[in-house]
Protein backbone atom coordinates (compact mmCIF):
# COMPACT_ATOMS: atom_id res chain seq x y z
CA UNK A 1 0.00 0.00 0.00
CA UNK A 2 0.97 3.49 -0.99
CA UNK A 3 1.01 6.61 1.18
CA UNK A 4 -0.22 9.18 -1.39
CA UNK A 5 -3.69 11.45 -0.11
CA UNK A 6 -5.23 11.07 -3.58
CA UNK A 7 -4.87 10.30 -7.08
CA UNK A 8 -5.81 11.78 -10.17
CA UNK A 9 -6.43 10.46 -13.69
CA UNK A 10 -5.93 12.71 -16.18
CA UNK A 11 -3.10 15.39 -17.20
CA UNK A 12 -4.89 17.95 -19.18
CA UNK A 13 -4.91 21.31 -17.91
CA UNK A 14 -7.72 21.28 -15.34
CA UNK A 15 -6.05 18.06 -14.09
CA UNK A 16 -2.47 19.55 -13.61
CA UNK A 17 -3.68 22.70 -12.00
CA UNK A 18 -5.63 21.12 -9.52
CA UNK A 19 -2.44 18.33 -8.42
CA UNK A 20 -0.14 21.26 -8.19
CA UNK A 21 -3.42 23.23 -6.01
CA UNK A 22 -3.56 19.85 -3.89
CA UNK A 23 -0.01 19.31 -3.94
CA UNK A 24 0.02 23.71 -2.32
CA UNK A 25 -2.01 22.39 0.58
CA UNK A 26 0.41 19.58 1.73
CA UNK A 27 -1.04 16.65 -0.22
CA UNK A 28 0.90 13.58 -1.82
CA UNK A 29 -0.49 13.14 -5.18
CA UNK A 30 -0.32 10.08 -7.45
CA UNK A 31 -1.13 10.97 -11.33
CA UNK A 32 -1.65 8.73 -14.28
CA UNK A 33 -2.59 9.55 -18.29
CA UNK A 34 -3.86 6.57 -20.43
CA UNK A 35 -1.03 8.61 -23.01
CA UNK A 36 2.48 8.02 -20.64
CA UNK A 37 4.42 10.81 -21.80
CA UNK A 38 1.78 13.59 -20.81
CA UNK A 39 1.86 11.94 -17.50
CA UNK A 40 6.05 12.23 -18.08
CA UNK A 41 5.86 15.52 -19.40
CA UNK A 42 4.12 16.88 -16.44
CA UNK A 43 6.39 15.01 -13.60
CA UNK A 44 9.24 16.29 -15.14
CA UNK A 45 8.12 19.61 -16.11
CA UNK A 46 5.79 21.74 -13.91
CA UNK A 47 5.53 19.03 -11.34
CA UNK A 48 9.35 18.89 -11.12
CA UNK A 49 10.59 18.52 -7.08
CA UNK A 50 7.22 17.99 -5.61
CA UNK A 51 5.52 15.34 -4.04
CA UNK A 52 4.05 14.44 -7.36
CA UNK A 53 4.52 10.70 -8.29
CA UNK A 54 3.86 9.39 -11.63
CA UNK A 55 1.99 6.38 -12.61
CA UNK A 56 2.49 3.83 -16.22
CA UNK A 57 -0.49 1.37 -15.54
CA UNK A 58 -3.35 1.62 -13.49
CA UNK A 59 -2.31 -1.10 -10.97
CA UNK A 60 0.87 1.06 -9.88
CA UNK A 61 -1.34 4.10 -9.72
CA UNK A 62 -3.73 2.49 -7.47
CA UNK A 63 -0.77 1.04 -5.45
CA UNK A 64 0.46 4.56 -4.58
CA UNK A 65 -2.64 5.12 -3.18
CA UNK A 66 -3.30 4.88 0.83
CA UNK A 67 -6.51 3.40 2.22
CA UNK A 68 -9.34 4.22 1.36
CA UNK A 69 -8.15 5.16 -2.05
CA UNK A 70 -9.52 8.25 -3.08
CA UNK A 71 -9.12 8.65 -6.89
CA UNK A 72 -10.28 11.88 -9.32
CA UNK A 73 -10.92 11.59 -12.41
CA UNK A 74 -10.00 14.64 -14.61
CA UNK A 75 -11.00 12.88 -18.33
CA UNK A 76 -13.70 13.85 -20.89
CA UNK A 77 -16.98 12.93 -20.10
CA UNK A 78 -19.09 10.18 -21.18
CA UNK A 79 -17.83 6.92 -22.67
CA UNK A 80 -14.27 7.27 -21.54
CA UNK A 81 -15.10 7.57 -17.80
CA UNK A 82 -17.20 4.40 -17.55
CA UNK A 83 -14.54 2.78 -19.26
CA UNK A 84 -12.13 3.73 -16.92
CA UNK A 85 -14.81 3.05 -14.00
CA UNK A 86 -14.59 -0.26 -15.21
CA UNK A 87 -11.34 -0.98 -15.41
CA UNK A 88 -10.71 0.86 -11.80
CA UNK A 89 -12.97 -1.97 -10.36
CA UNK A 90 -10.82 -4.93 -9.83
CA UNK A 91 -8.14 -3.28 -8.29
CA UNK A 92 -10.17 -1.33 -5.91
CA UNK A 93 -12.03 -2.26 -2.17
CA UNK A 94 -14.98 -1.64 -0.78
CA UNK A 95 -14.62 1.83 0.70
CA UNK A 96 -12.53 3.44 -1.83
CA UNK A 97 -14.09 6.21 -3.65
CA UNK A 98 -13.85 7.83 -7.09
CA UNK A 99 -14.83 11.17 -7.77
CA UNK A 100 -15.75 12.18 -11.49
CA UNK A 101 -14.40 15.84 -11.65
CA UNK A 102 -15.65 16.23 -15.30
CA UNK A 103 -18.42 18.14 -16.63
CA UNK A 104 -20.26 14.67 -16.74
CA UNK A 105 -24.13 14.35 -17.54
CA UNK A 106 -26.03 14.24 -13.89
CA UNK A 107 -28.20 11.46 -15.04
CA UNK A 108 -24.67 9.10 -15.93
CA UNK A 109 -23.90 10.10 -12.48
CA UNK A 110 -27.03 9.02 -10.64
CA UNK A 111 -26.48 5.84 -12.95
CA UNK A 112 -22.96 5.56 -11.69
CA UNK A 113 -23.47 6.38 -8.21
CA UNK A 114 -25.54 3.50 -7.53
CA UNK A 115 -24.10 0.86 -9.70
CA UNK A 116 -20.84 1.34 -7.70
CA UNK A 117 -22.45 1.51 -4.49
CA UNK A 118 -23.71 -1.65 -5.11
CA UNK A 119 -19.99 -2.96 -5.37
CA UNK A 120 -19.23 -1.15 -2.10
CA UNK A 121 -17.32 1.61 -3.89
CA UNK A 122 -18.67 5.24 -3.04
CA UNK A 123 -18.68 7.80 -5.85
CA UNK A 124 -18.59 11.59 -5.82
CA UNK A 125 -19.96 13.77 -9.01
CA UNK A 126 -17.86 16.91 -8.58
CA UNK A 127 -18.49 20.16 -10.10
CA UNK A 128 -15.38 22.24 -10.59
CA UNK A 129 -15.83 25.35 -12.04
CA UNK A 130 -13.20 28.31 -12.58
CA UNK A 131 -11.35 27.09 -15.74
CA UNK A 132 -7.49 26.88 -15.61
CA UNK A 133 -6.69 29.60 -13.51
CA UNK A 134 -9.62 28.46 -10.73
CA UNK A 135 -8.16 24.69 -10.63
CA UNK A 136 -4.59 26.28 -10.08
CA UNK A 137 -5.58 28.88 -7.47
CA UNK A 138 -8.78 27.79 -6.14
CA UNK A 139 -11.93 26.30 -8.07
CA UNK A 140 -15.62 26.65 -6.51
CA UNK A 141 -16.33 23.22 -5.98
CA UNK A 142 -20.30 21.22 -5.66
CA UNK A 143 -19.42 17.31 -4.87
CA UNK A 144 -22.67 15.07 -4.69
CA UNK A 145 -23.37 11.59 -4.82
CA UNK A 146 -22.22 8.84 -1.74
CA UNK A 147 -22.41 10.86 1.56
CA UNK A 148 -20.63 8.28 3.50
CA UNK A 149 -17.52 9.36 1.53
CA UNK A 150 -18.03 13.64 2.27
CA UNK A 151 -16.00 13.20 5.43
CA UNK A 152 -13.19 12.14 3.81
CA UNK A 153 -13.04 14.00 0.62
CA UNK A 154 -13.71 16.91 2.81
CA UNK A 155 -10.44 18.18 3.96
CA UNK A 156 -8.63 18.02 0.50
CA UNK A 157 -11.64 19.52 -1.52
CA UNK A 158 -12.21 22.33 1.57
CA UNK A 159 -8.54 22.49 1.20
CA UNK A 160 -7.90 23.05 -2.44
CA UNK A 161 -11.40 25.59 -2.69
CA UNK A 162 -11.05 29.65 -3.55
CA UNK A 163 -12.15 31.40 -0.21
CA UNK A 164 -14.41 33.87 0.31
CA UNK A 165 -12.71 37.24 2.76
CA UNK A 166 -14.02 35.52 5.63
CA UNK A 167 -12.01 32.38 5.05
CA UNK A 168 -14.82 30.04 4.15
CA UNK A 169 -14.14 27.75 1.18
CA UNK A 170 -16.38 27.90 -2.10
CA UNK A 171 -16.95 24.10 -1.66
CA UNK A 172 -19.96 22.74 0.40
CA UNK A 173 -21.50 19.10 0.02
CA UNK A 174 -24.71 19.62 -2.49
CA UNK A 175 -26.63 16.65 -2.47
CA UNK A 176 -27.64 12.82 -3.16
CA UNK A 177 -25.97 10.72 -6.58
CA UNK A 178 -26.13 13.51 -9.12
CA UNK A 179 -26.60 16.48 -7.22
CA UNK A 180 -23.27 18.09 -7.89
CA UNK A 181 -23.24 17.68 -11.05
CA UNK A 182 -26.62 19.12 -11.71
CA UNK A 183 -25.20 22.54 -9.86
CA UNK A 184 -22.63 22.54 -11.97
CA UNK A 185 -24.55 22.08 -15.22
CA UNK A 186 -26.70 25.02 -14.50
CA UNK A 187 -23.91 26.81 -13.68
CA UNK A 188 -22.26 26.45 -17.01
CA UNK A 189 -26.32 27.15 -18.16
CA UNK A 190 -25.66 30.66 -16.27
CA UNK A 191 -22.69 31.00 -17.94
CA UNK A 192 -23.89 30.55 -21.65
CA UNK A 193 -26.46 33.17 -20.77
CA UNK A 194 -23.84 35.96 -19.05
CA UNK A 195 -21.43 35.75 -22.10
CA UNK A 196 -24.60 36.19 -24.65
CA UNK A 197 -25.82 38.97 -22.75
CA UNK A 198 -22.52 40.53 -22.72
CA UNK A 199 -21.56 39.79 -26.22
CA UNK A 200 -25.42 41.20 -27.36
CA UNK A 201 -23.99 44.78 -25.18
CA UNK A 202 -20.71 45.00 -26.52
CA UNK A 203 -22.55 44.86 -30.31
CA UNK A 204 -25.20 47.96 -29.55
CA UNK A 205 -21.71 49.64 -28.27
CA UNK A 206 -20.32 48.60 -31.20
CA UNK A 207 -22.36 49.00 -34.63
CA UNK A 208 -25.50 51.22 -32.84
CA UNK A 209 -22.82 53.48 -30.52
CA UNK A 210 -19.87 53.28 -32.49
CA UNK A 211 -17.39 53.05 -29.76
CA UNK A 212 -13.94 52.25 -30.53
CA UNK A 213 -12.30 49.14 -28.80
CA UNK A 214 -10.21 52.11 -26.23
CA UNK A 215 -13.53 53.33 -25.05
CA UNK A 216 -15.30 49.53 -24.77
CA UNK A 217 -12.72 48.83 -22.77
CA UNK A 218 -13.06 51.51 -20.29
CA UNK A 219 -16.36 51.64 -20.33
CA UNK A 220 -16.13 47.37 -19.23
CA UNK A 221 -13.64 48.11 -16.33
CA UNK A 222 -15.79 50.89 -14.95
CA UNK A 223 -18.64 48.41 -15.15
CA UNK A 224 -16.67 46.18 -13.22
CA UNK A 225 -16.01 48.84 -10.15
CA UNK A 226 -19.98 48.87 -9.69
CA UNK A 227 -22.98 47.01 -9.49
CA UNK A 228 -21.69 44.82 -12.72
CA UNK A 229 -18.46 43.32 -10.35
CA UNK A 230 -18.07 40.30 -12.03
CA UNK A 231 -15.00 37.95 -13.37
CA UNK A 232 -16.64 37.83 -16.87
CA UNK A 233 -17.04 41.79 -17.21
CA UNK A 234 -13.64 42.02 -16.13
CA UNK A 235 -12.45 39.98 -18.69
CA UNK A 236 -14.62 41.68 -21.57
CA UNK A 237 -12.46 44.58 -20.47
CA UNK A 238 -9.53 43.17 -21.11
CA UNK A 239 -10.29 41.25 -24.19
CA UNK A 240 -11.23 44.61 -25.89
CA UNK A 241 -7.95 46.08 -24.34
CA UNK A 242 -5.56 43.56 -25.48
CA UNK A 243 -3.48 44.16 -28.86
CA UNK A 244 -1.75 41.91 -30.94
CA UNK A 245 1.94 41.90 -32.40
CA UNK A 246 0.79 44.77 -34.72
CA UNK A 247 -1.11 46.59 -31.84
CA UNK A 248 -4.41 46.11 -33.50
CA UNK A 249 -6.85 45.13 -31.56
CA UNK A 250 -7.30 41.22 -31.25
CA UNK A 251 -11.11 40.76 -31.01
CA UNK A 252 -11.90 41.44 -34.31
CA UNK A 253 -9.30 39.37 -36.03
CA UNK A 254 -11.69 36.14 -33.95
CA UNK A 255 -13.81 34.17 -36.28
CA UNK A 256 -17.47 35.09 -34.99
CA UNK A 257 -18.58 31.15 -34.86
CA UNK A 258 -19.02 30.47 -31.22
CA UNK A 259 -18.11 26.67 -30.05
CA UNK A 260 -19.73 24.91 -26.79
CA UNK A 261 -19.30 21.78 -25.08
CA UNK A 262 -23.18 20.78 -24.34
CA UNK A 263 -23.63 21.48 -20.31
CA UNK A 264 -25.42 24.85 -22.22
CA UNK A 265 -27.61 22.37 -23.84
CA UNK A 266 -28.18 20.02 -21.06
CA UNK A 267 -29.01 22.53 -18.97
CA UNK A 268 -32.13 23.78 -21.25
CA UNK A 269 -33.37 19.95 -21.83
CA UNK A 270 -33.67 20.03 -18.33
CA UNK A 271 -35.93 22.85 -17.84
CA UNK A 272 -38.00 21.87 -21.27
CA UNK A 273 -38.34 18.09 -19.21
CA UNK A 274 -39.27 19.94 -15.70
CA UNK A 275 -41.57 22.64 -17.18
CA UNK A 276 -39.16 25.77 -16.31
CA UNK A 277 -39.10 28.63 -18.43
CA UNK A 278 -35.12 29.01 -18.99
CA UNK A 279 -35.69 31.31 -21.36
CA UNK A 280 -32.34 33.10 -21.41
CA UNK A 281 -30.24 30.20 -21.12
CA UNK A 282 -32.03 28.25 -23.95
CA UNK A 283 -31.38 31.87 -26.33
CA UNK A 284 -28.10 31.33 -25.82
CA UNK A 285 -27.62 27.85 -26.63
CA UNK A 286 -29.62 29.06 -29.81
CA UNK A 287 -27.06 32.35 -30.39
CA UNK A 288 -24.00 29.97 -30.48
CA UNK A 289 -25.80 27.87 -32.71
CA UNK A 290 -26.51 30.44 -35.12
CA UNK A 291 -23.18 31.78 -34.76
CA UNK A 292 -21.78 28.41 -36.45
CA UNK A 293 -23.86 29.22 -39.65
CA UNK A 294 -21.25 31.80 -40.71
CA UNK A 295 -21.08 30.47 -44.41
CA UNK A 296 -25.14 30.56 -44.41
CA UNK A 297 -24.95 34.47 -42.60
CA UNK A 298 -22.41 35.48 -44.95
CA UNK A 299 -24.22 34.72 -47.85
CA UNK A 300 -28.04 35.92 -46.55
CA UNK A 301 -26.11 39.22 -45.33
CA UNK A 302 -25.87 39.85 -49.18
CA UNK A 303 -29.37 39.72 -49.67
CA UNK A 304 -31.68 40.46 -46.63
CA UNK A 305 -32.46 43.85 -46.00
CA UNK A 306 -30.53 45.61 -43.03
CA UNK A 307 -32.91 49.04 -41.45
CA UNK A 308 -31.40 51.85 -42.30
CA UNK A 309 -31.06 53.55 -38.89
CA UNK A 310 -29.34 55.58 -37.15
CA UNK A 311 -28.89 56.25 -33.11
CA UNK A 312 -28.99 59.99 -33.03
CA UNK A 313 -29.75 60.44 -29.09
CA UNK A 314 -28.34 60.78 -26.03
CA UNK A 315 -24.86 58.28 -26.08
CA UNK A 316 -24.53 59.00 -22.50
CA UNK A 317 -27.83 58.09 -21.18
CA UNK A 318 -28.09 54.80 -23.65
CA UNK A 319 -24.86 53.91 -22.26
CA UNK A 320 -25.71 54.35 -18.64
CA UNK A 321 -28.97 51.71 -20.17
CA UNK A 322 -26.89 49.08 -21.34
CA UNK A 323 -25.21 49.11 -17.69
CA UNK A 324 -28.55 48.57 -16.22
CA UNK A 325 -30.14 46.54 -18.90
CA UNK A 326 -27.47 43.91 -18.32
CA UNK A 327 -27.75 44.33 -14.81
CA UNK A 328 -31.62 43.86 -15.01
CA UNK A 329 -30.55 40.59 -17.46
CA UNK A 330 -28.42 39.21 -15.16
CA UNK A 331 -30.37 39.04 -12.43
CA UNK A 332 -33.48 37.43 -14.48
CA UNK A 333 -30.70 34.95 -15.32
CA UNK A 334 -29.94 33.73 -12.27
CA UNK A 335 -33.75 34.10 -11.11
CA UNK A 336 -34.56 31.29 -13.92
CA UNK A 337 -31.34 29.32 -12.48
CA UNK A 338 -32.75 29.10 -9.04
CA UNK A 339 -36.29 28.20 -10.11
CA UNK A 340 -34.76 25.40 -12.06
CA UNK A 341 -33.04 24.45 -8.78
CA UNK A 342 -36.42 24.09 -6.97
CA UNK A 343 -37.87 22.04 -9.40
CA UNK A 344 -35.01 19.57 -9.87
CA UNK A 345 -34.80 19.37 -5.79
CA UNK A 346 -38.36 18.22 -6.35
CA UNK A 347 -37.94 15.83 -9.21
CA UNK A 348 -34.77 14.10 -7.68
CA UNK A 349 -35.38 14.38 -4.27
CA UNK A 350 -32.60 16.53 -3.57
CA UNK A 351 -32.59 19.21 -0.34
CA UNK A 352 -30.34 22.20 -2.00
CA UNK A 353 -29.57 24.46 0.17
CA UNK A 354 -29.64 27.51 -2.42
CA UNK A 355 -28.30 30.02 0.07
CA UNK A 356 -25.12 28.14 -0.22
CA UNK A 357 -24.93 27.49 -3.78
CA UNK A 358 -24.65 30.93 -4.14
CA UNK A 359 -21.86 31.12 -1.70
CA UNK A 360 -19.95 28.55 -3.71
CA UNK A 361 -20.31 30.52 -6.46
CA UNK A 362 -19.36 33.87 -4.83
CA UNK A 363 -15.74 33.18 -5.71
CA UNK A 364 -13.86 30.44 -7.79
CA UNK A 365 -16.00 30.47 -10.29
CA UNK A 366 -16.62 32.11 -13.87
CA UNK A 367 -20.27 33.53 -13.09
CA UNK A 368 -19.29 34.78 -9.58
CA UNK A 369 -20.45 38.35 -9.19
CA UNK A 370 -21.11 40.98 -6.73
CA UNK A 371 -25.24 39.81 -7.50
CA UNK A 372 -24.40 36.76 -5.64
CA UNK A 373 -24.03 38.07 -2.19
CA UNK A 374 -27.73 39.65 -2.37
CA UNK A 375 -28.68 36.00 -3.66
CA UNK A 376 -26.77 34.78 -0.55
CA UNK A 377 -28.71 36.85 1.86
CA UNK A 378 -31.96 36.66 -0.41
CA UNK A 379 -32.19 32.97 0.58
CA UNK A 380 -30.74 33.60 4.12
CA UNK A 381 -33.40 35.51 4.57
CA UNK A 382 -36.28 33.74 3.44
CA UNK A 383 -35.24 29.89 3.01
CA UNK A 384 -38.32 29.07 1.22
CA UNK A 385 -38.63 32.07 -1.21
CA UNK A 386 -40.60 31.07 -4.65
CA UNK A 387 -38.44 33.35 -6.52
CA UNK A 388 -35.50 36.05 -6.62
CA UNK A 389 -37.46 38.50 -7.76
CA UNK A 390 -39.73 38.81 -5.04
CA UNK A 391 -37.03 39.21 -2.28
CA UNK A 392 -37.35 43.02 -1.57
CA UNK A 393 -33.98 43.86 -3.12
CA UNK A 394 -34.26 42.31 -6.21
CA UNK A 395 -38.20 43.97 -6.16
CA UNK A 396 -36.79 46.95 -6.23
CA UNK A 397 -33.41 46.99 -8.76
CA UNK A 398 -35.98 45.42 -11.32
CA UNK A 399 -38.28 48.59 -10.54
CA UNK A 400 -34.90 50.54 -10.88
CA UNK A 401 -34.00 49.03 -14.22
CA UNK A 402 -36.94 47.30 -16.28
CA UNK A 403 -36.94 51.06 -18.28
CA UNK A 404 -34.04 50.76 -19.65
CA UNK A 405 -34.30 47.12 -20.26
CA UNK A 406 -37.05 48.67 -22.61
CA UNK A 407 -35.19 51.21 -24.16
CA UNK A 408 -31.94 49.40 -24.81
CA UNK A 409 -34.14 46.42 -26.78
CA UNK A 410 -36.57 49.45 -28.63
CA UNK A 411 -32.78 50.76 -30.11
CA UNK A 412 -31.65 47.40 -31.30
CA UNK A 413 -34.58 46.27 -32.79
CA UNK A 414 -34.85 49.15 -34.92
CA UNK A 415 -31.09 49.25 -35.73
CA UNK A 416 -31.48 45.63 -36.82
CA UNK A 417 -28.85 44.05 -34.29
CA UNK A 418 -30.32 40.94 -32.43
CA UNK A 419 -30.68 40.74 -28.79
CA UNK A 420 -32.29 37.17 -28.33
CA UNK A 421 -30.99 37.08 -24.64
CA UNK A 422 -31.60 40.90 -23.54
CA UNK A 423 -35.41 40.14 -25.24
CA UNK A 424 -35.56 36.57 -23.62
CA UNK A 425 -34.74 38.45 -20.41
CA UNK A 426 -37.32 40.89 -21.22
CA UNK A 427 -39.88 38.74 -22.35
CA UNK A 428 -39.91 36.25 -18.76
CA UNK A 429 -39.96 39.60 -16.66
CA UNK A 430 -43.31 40.74 -18.28
CA UNK A 431 -44.38 37.07 -18.17
CA UNK A 432 -43.49 36.97 -15.06
CA UNK A 433 -45.12 39.88 -13.27
CA UNK A 434 -48.80 39.25 -15.58
CA UNK A 435 -51.17 38.30 -13.49
CA UNK A 436 -53.15 37.29 -16.87
CA UNK A 437 -51.60 35.82 -20.10
CA UNK A 438 -53.59 35.26 -22.86
CA UNK A 439 -52.36 30.81 -22.52
CA UNK A 440 -57.09 30.35 -22.20
CA UNK A 441 -56.92 30.70 -25.97
CA UNK A 442 -54.20 28.09 -26.31
CA UNK A 443 -56.29 25.99 -23.73
CA UNK A 444 -59.70 26.72 -26.25
CA UNK A 445 -57.84 26.13 -29.02
CA UNK A 446 -56.72 22.49 -27.46
CA UNK A 447 -59.85 21.75 -26.07
CA UNK A 448 -61.49 22.54 -29.80
CA UNK A 449 -59.14 20.29 -31.84
CA UNK A 450 -58.31 18.09 -29.59
CA UNK A 451 -60.95 17.97 -26.72
CA UNK A 452 -58.21 18.13 -23.97
CA UNK A 453 -60.32 19.82 -21.55
CA UNK A 454 -59.74 23.28 -20.02
CA UNK A 455 -59.66 24.72 -16.16
CA UNK A 456 -62.49 28.07 -15.32
CA UNK A 457 -61.54 31.04 -13.61
CA UNK A 458 -64.77 30.55 -11.75
CA UNK A 459 -64.60 26.85 -10.74
CA UNK A 460 -62.11 25.42 -8.32
CA UNK A 461 -58.73 24.54 -9.89
CA UNK A 462 -58.78 20.87 -10.77
CA UNK A 463 -62.57 20.76 -11.91
CA UNK A 464 -62.10 20.37 -16.21
CA UNK A 465 -64.82 21.49 -18.66
CA UNK A 466 -65.28 20.49 -22.53
CA UNK A 467 -67.32 22.58 -24.83
CA UNK A 468 -68.41 20.84 -27.92
CA UNK A 469 -67.62 23.60 -30.44
CA UNK A 470 -69.03 23.00 -33.53
CA UNK A 471 -71.66 20.92 -32.61
CA UNK A 472 -70.21 17.92 -34.20
CA UNK A 473 -67.74 16.69 -31.71
CA UNK A 474 -69.65 14.89 -28.79
CA UNK A 475 -69.07 15.11 -24.87
CA UNK A 476 -66.08 12.36 -25.48
CA UNK A 477 -62.62 14.19 -24.08
CA UNK A 478 -59.07 13.24 -24.58
CA UNK A 479 -57.12 12.77 -21.07
CA UNK A 480 -55.89 16.09 -18.73
CA UNK A 481 -52.27 16.01 -18.33
CA UNK A 482 -49.50 18.36 -19.18
CA UNK A 483 -46.68 17.10 -21.05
Amino acid sequence: MGNCDIGVIGMAVMGQNLVLNMNDHGFKVAVYNRTTAKMTDFIQGRGAGREIYGAETLEEFVNKLGEPRIILLMIKAGRPVDLTIEALKPLLKPGDIIMDGGNSYFKDTIRRTKELEESGIHYIGTGFSGGELGARRGPSITPGGSHTAWPIVKPILKAIAAKLDDGSPTCEWIGSDGAGHYVKMVHNGIEYGFMQLIAETFQIMKDMLGMDYNRMAAVFKQWNQGKLESFLVEITGDILAYRDENKEPLLPKILDAAGQKGTGRWTSESALELGIPLTLVTEAVFARALSALKSERTQAAKHLPTPAYQFDGDRRALTQDLENALYLAEILSYSQGFMLFREAAREYEWELNYQEIANIWRDGCIIRSALLTYIHDAYKNNGELENLLLDPFFLEEARLNVSSLRAVIRHAVAAGIPVPALSAALSFFDGYRSGSLPANLIQAQRDYFGSHTYERVDAPRGEFFHTNWTGEGGDVTASSYNA
